[in-house]
């Protein structure tokens, strides 16, 4: 992080960090929205999972893909950390593990805009139910 040397360098930061906000929560229409979950348990930090929050979260804004990215906590994928869940409208959620930026710029390029499938996937060894 850069040093603070006036009240412009302050501003920017807000507005950098109000946007990366405004990213992260924008969730009125999350079903129709592109949503990237990131495992932040503390195998997933310890493994990089907060650099590759940050970078998505960068990526998505400077490519101006309407997107959620949030953390949750552990998908039970400890061996293939970072992992991240991206849910593109219309599809099923993918887990990607060993996610590092340049995995993470290749999940974004080919998949989230050309819906094309990279290397990666995680078997789903869950699935959800409707009671």
């Amino acid at each position: 992080m850069e040093k603070i040397k006036s009240l412009d360098d302050l501003k920017k930061l807000r507005e950098g960090m109000q946007a990366k906000i405004k990213l992260r929560e924008s969730g009125n229409n999350a079903e129709n929205i592109v949503r990237v979950k990131v495992s932040m348990s503390t195998c997933g930090i310890a493994s990089g999972a907060k650099e590759i929050m940050n970078f998505m979260m960068d990526e998505m804004e400077r490519q101006a893909i309407e997107a959620v990215v949030t953390q949750t906590g552990c998908m039970g994928y400890c061996y293939a950390e970072p992992t991240i869940e991206v849910t593109v409208p219309g599809h099923d959620p993918i887990v990607f593990g060993d996610v590092d930026k340049v995995r993470a710029s290749e999940i974004i390029e080919k998949y989230i805009i050309h819906n094309e499938l990279v290397e990666g996937i995680l078997p789903v060894n869950y699935r959800s139910i409707d009671i």
